[in-house]
């Protein structure tokens, strides 16, 4: 990493790249979420070195915020390091301390009770779920967050019937979560068929 991060010093430095040194967290936003769309496009594609190729840009949006926090004082990378270290040792007492969890399901609930404890359960539902996230996905999560039943093709109809695409559309999710199906993970497998 340490390799990394010199480069992107160099990139950022007074005669480095002008298109690099003019990037700030709000102008990498989109970056971010390509490249993490394209990581994930890897991990679907089966192929180890696009999956390698494609972590490393993740990782490149890393040290390039990395840098500018560094530059600006306000954080480096050794905290963004030190923060999802303790997060992790924290929120695994099974492994890390004396807590006792067997199952997935035992983690799941161990991990939420830590996160109420530490005030990030406190936040809103809807500030749980990553507004940057695909609708389709944000949608699904909100309405596990909120405990929501699953929809009905009727309740689909009804919705399009009216004319209230946004509703038809939140009552799909609902169906699909019914199905035990992934909208997103559904629908961008029907574009690549699509694409094929």
């Amino acid at each position: 990493m340490e390799r990394l991060l010199e480069v992107m010093r160099r990139l950022r430095a007074p005669d480095g790249c002008p298109w690099d040194k003019e990037q700030t967290h709000l102008s990498l936003r989109p970056y971010m979420l390509e490249e993490a769309a394209e990581a994930v496009d890897a991990m679907s594609s089966g192929n180890p070195a696009e999956l390698a190729e494609e972590l490393g840009d993740v990782l490149l949006q890393v040290a390039f915020h990395s840098v500018i926090g560094e530059q600006e004082g306000t954080f480096g990378y050794p905290q963004v390091e030190q923060h999802i270290v303790d997060k992790l040792i924290r929120r695994h007492p099974h492994v890390f301390g004396q807590a006792q969890a067997h199952t997935p399901e035992q983690v799941t609930a161990n991990w939420q009770a830590i996160k109420r404890a530490e005030g990030k359960a406190q936040r809103s539902l809807c500030d749980q779920v990553p507004r940057s996230l695909g609708a389709l996905a944000r949608a699904a999560e909100l309405q596990r967050k909120l405990e929501l039943p699953g929809g009905s093709e009727a309740q689909v109809i009804e919705a399009l019937n009216r004319g209230d695409l946004a509703e038809a559309l939140w009552q799909l999710v609902a169906l699909a979560r019914r199905e035990k199906l992934n909208p997103e993970v559904v629908l961008r497998e029907r574009c690549e068929q699509v694409c094929a």
